[in-house]
């Protein structure tokens, strides 16, 4: 091995140690960081519910629905989804975003809505229970495409978990 090689090699090897021993320091500090945030992160959805179940839930409003004015599920939605929701259901159209104020509405659609599939959507809230996340985007993509089977269903499911009885399509 030429002298300059050996001077880069050992160089190399120092830094990787030094590099090693800097994460070794600083592993502690991470962590502690890690658990502040998913300590933050799940007070935050904890005063989230109970925000959403005393200012909704109580007023008989258990249900957070998102659509925009796409043509593959506007007429669909304004004919069969939101009347049968109705005063029960606080709704938000994502085509009109750029209106929205600050609301427990948007906080509730950014914390459960995430950055997937979150149109159209809805969010089931019951007390105390586990909150549920209905992803329409999928079943309307299958719906464009003459398969109506699985809309039909995430449509049951989503009345049957909060006691509504819809007709057969």
């Amino acid at each position: 091995m030429a002298p300059a090689d050996q001077v880069t090699s050992r160089a190399s090897a120092r830094w990787s140690r030094t590099q090693i021993a800097l994460g070794v320091a600083l592993a502690p500090l991470l962590l502690v960081v890690l658990l502040m945030w998913v300590l933050a992160f799940a007070v935050f959805t904890v005063c989230l519910h109970l925000a959403i179940w005393t200012w909704w839930c109580l007023r008989g409003r258990d249900v957070l629905f998102v659509y925009s004015d796409s043509p593959i599920w506007r007429g669909y939605i304004d004919d069969r989804i939101i009347p049968l929701l109705g005063e029960r259901a606080v709704v938000l159209n994502w085509s009109q975003r750029k209106q929205w104020r600050p609301s427990l509405a948007r906080l509730a659609f950014g914390h459960f809505g995430g950055s997937r599939e979150f149109n159209p959507l809805a969010v089931v809230f019951r007390p105390f229970r586990r909150t549920r996340t209905f992803r329409f985007w999928q079943p309307f993509r299958d719906f464009k495409h003459g398969h109506p089977s699985a809309l039909h269903a995430m449509e049951r499911e989503l009345f049957g978990s909060i006691g509504i009885h819809q007709q057969e399509p």
